[in-house]
C-alpha cells in the first residue's frame, strides 16, 4: 500500500464510510483513534462512535486518548503510534490539536506512519491542523500548524461559513493553496515526497495547485 494522507471536511464517524472504506481498502483492518482536538469537549463520544462506525466499515479501533501535551510524551502512546497502519485525527480544536502535538515524540511518531507506507486521516478542524498555515476557526484568520502537508491551508465543515467569511479567508491566506471542504467532502494524498498524487473526493473547492 502506498502512503495516505487523508483530509475530510467534517462529520468523524457520520459522513464518510465509503471514504473511509476506499482509503482502508487492502490494510490490516485495524484503527487507531486519537481524539485529542475534543479533550475540552467529549472525546469518549468520539471512541463510542469510532466503534460503531468500525463495526459498519469492517475494522476494529483502538483509542489514543492523549488529550494533554504531557500525554504526547508517554512511551506507551508512542509505542501504539509505533505500531500503527492506520490512523483518525479526530476532533474540532485545530488550536488544541496543534497545542499537543507540535514537536512531541507522539507527532513524529503519527508522522512515520506515513512515511513507512500508512494512512494518516484527519476530520474536520483536525485535518486543518495537520496543515501550515492551519486554519484558526475562531475568527478564519491562520497561524502556524502542524506542517504535515507545507503551503497549504484548509477550511473544513465550510456548510457552516457565510461566503463573506470564505472570501475574507481566502484572502489572508496570501500565496497558500487555499482549499474548501465541506462535510462528506475529502482531499487525499497518495504517496510521499515528490513522487505522490491528489485525490479529491465531493465538491471540494481548491484555489491555487496543489503541494
Amino acid at each position: 500500500m502506498s502512503a495516505t494522507i487523508a483530509l475530510m471536511g467534517g462529520g468523524a464517524f457520520t459522513a464518510n464510510d465509503d471514504i473511509a472504506r476506499a482509503v482502508l481498502e487492502g490494510r490490516s483492518g485495524k484503527v487507531l483513534v486519537v481524539p485529542t482536538a475534543d479533550a475540552f469537549e467529549e472525546p469518549h463520544l468520539l471512541v463510542e462512535a469510532a466503534a460503531a462506525w468500525g463495526e459498519r466499515v469492517g475494522v476494529a479501533t483502538s483509542p489514543l486518548m492523549a488529550l494533554t501535551r504531557p500525554d504526547a510524551r508517554r512511551d506507551d502512546f508512542v509505542a501504539m503510534a509505533n505500531d500503527a497502519d492506520a490512523v483518525w485525527l479526530v476532533g474540532d480544536s485545530p488550536i488544541h490539536l496543534r497545542t499537543v502535538m507540535k514537536n512531541t515524540p507522539l507527532w513524529a511518531a503519527l508522522c512515520a506512519v506515513v512515511n513507512r507506507g500508512g494512512l494518516l486521516v484527519g476530520v474536520g478542524g483536525s485535518a486543518a491542523a495537520m496543515c501550515d498555515p492551519m486554519t484558526d476557526p475562531r475568527g478564519g484568520a491562520f497561524t502556524i500548524g502542524l506542517g504535515l502537508v507545507d503551503a497549504m491551508a484548509v477550511v473544513t465543515e465550510t456548510e457552516n461559513w457565510s461566503p463573506e467569511q470564505l472570501v475574507r479567508t481566502r484572502q489572508l491566506a496570501g500565496d497558500a493553496t487555499f482549499v474548501e471542504m465541506p462535510t462528506g467532502t475529502a482531499l487525499i494524498r497518495h504517496g510521499v515526497g515528490g513522487d505522490h498524487r491528489w485525490e479529491t473526493v465531493g465538491e471540494v473547492v481548491i484555489h491555487g495547485d496543489l503541494p
